[in-house]
């Protein structure tokens, strides 16, 4: 008896399902954004109604500018769906019966469709992540200043410390705060010096200080010294300045998550650590942005295990309801395990790694009950 062997994929075979992978997958990609595109401008729509001085053209560039943050969201559906409708077009041609009758394995034909979507989540990390972050801080910026979401203070983090700026009481000029480190959660300010402009940049007076706090409607300065043109310097034990800037506004004003370029979030984690703050949420993006290639692996499988059955077993209606309810699923674990550790309940690598990582072994387990050969 004759053993048949296994040979390699041919190239031409691997190229031409890597293809039809890419068309389908990039076809559905683009409707999604385009129906996302047009809920989103309808929102800023809406939204402009009570904003007079913002034009239809700013309004569809802002759509524009927040599409690629968007689009991240929606890659992994894209990965499942666009792999369903190759398996289900390979299928209803009865293609799969003929590389499965020529010898090949089920994984030697996956493995370009693997490859591609592999390719795609390191696409996403490296390409598209940065120009969504760049492309998302000017729609910030635009959305502060159009519909009236800005509160008036500027923060920086550098590794020497913070600086932050803000308006004071009145509009009758800014301060401009720089400290060491902050401890939370008590928020004490180490080593702070403040600066204070009128509304035409002229200095008005500066205030040296071991210690600050954020107190309820004031700044509270612990053994400070006032310096101001012209006059002795001031030393007192506790000095209060008011202020409307809450706890609360500060933590806002740091830039996003997303809005940080996966090449600059190591850096910038560092700095927000060493500076005093919780920098959890930002280490859970840049773990799910690694995980990103294996979470598309894992939709390849999940989407091959519904779809390469034959024919006269597969129902449209359900191949879509299961598509549907896989890509939920996955996107709903993920969600909630992401809440979790940004609450610090779990592990950060837990949380960002685990959803592609079960349902990576989800997809393995069900091709392997599937693979008869």
């Amino acid at each position: 008896m004759i053993q048949r062997k296994r040979n390699r994929l041919p190239p031409t075979m691997s190229f031409y399902l890597a293809k039809l992978f890419t068309v389908n997958f990039l076809s559905i990609f683009g409707i999604l954004m385009a129906i996302v595109y047009l809920f989103s401008t309808m929102e800023l729509l809406r939204q402009a109604s009570k904003v007079e001085q913002i034009s239809l053209g700013m309004i569809l560039k802002m759509g524009i500018y927040k599409l690629p943050d968007l689009g991240q969201t929606l890659l992994p559906f894209a990965i499942l769906f666009g792999a369903m409708f190759t398996f289900w077009m390979l299928a209803r041609r009865h293609e799969l019966v003929v590389v499965r009758g020529a010898g090949f394995s089920v994984w030697q034909f996956l493995a370009p469709i693997l490859i591609v979507a592999a390719l795609t989540g390191v696409i996403q990390c490296t390409i598209l992540n940065p120009i969504s972050a760049a492309m998302l801080g000017r729609y910030d910026a635009l959305e502060a200043k159009y519909f009236m979401r800005d509160k008036g203070i500027v923060t920086t983090l550098f590794d020497k410390g913070i600086w932050l700026r803000q308006m004071e009481n009145g509009d009758k000029g800014y301060m401009i705060v720089h400290a060491d480190r902050i401890i939370l959660p008590q928020w004490q300010m180490n080593n702070v010096m403040a600066l204070f402009f009128d509304n035409n940049d002229n200095f008005l007076r500066r205030i040296d200080s071991s210690g600050a706090k954020l107190g309820e409607g004031a700044w509270l300065f612990d053994n400070a010294q006032v310096y101001q043109s012209q006059k002795p310097v001031e030393r007192s034990a506790s000095v209060s300045m008011p202020t409307q800037l809450t706890r609360h506004d500060i933590e806002e004003s740091f830039s996003s998550a997303r809005s940080q370029s996966f090449w600059k979030l190591p850096a910038y984690i560092k700095t927000l650590t060493e500076t005093g703050f919780d920098a959890t949420r930002l280490r859970i993006h840049f773990q799910s942005l690694l995980a990103a290639p294996v979470l598309f692996l894992a939709m390849v499988l999940l989407a091959a295990s519904v779809s390469m059955r034959p024919p006269r077993f597969q129902r449209s209606f359900e191949l879509i309801a299961a598509g549907v309810l896989m890509g939920f699923l996955v996107f709903f674990i993920s969600s909630f395990l992401q809440a979790l550790g940004a609450s610090q309940q779990i592990p950060v690598i837990l949380a960002a790694w685990s959803p592609a990582l079960v349902s990576l072994l989800l997809g393995i387990t069900a091709i392997l009950s599937l693979e008869d050969g």
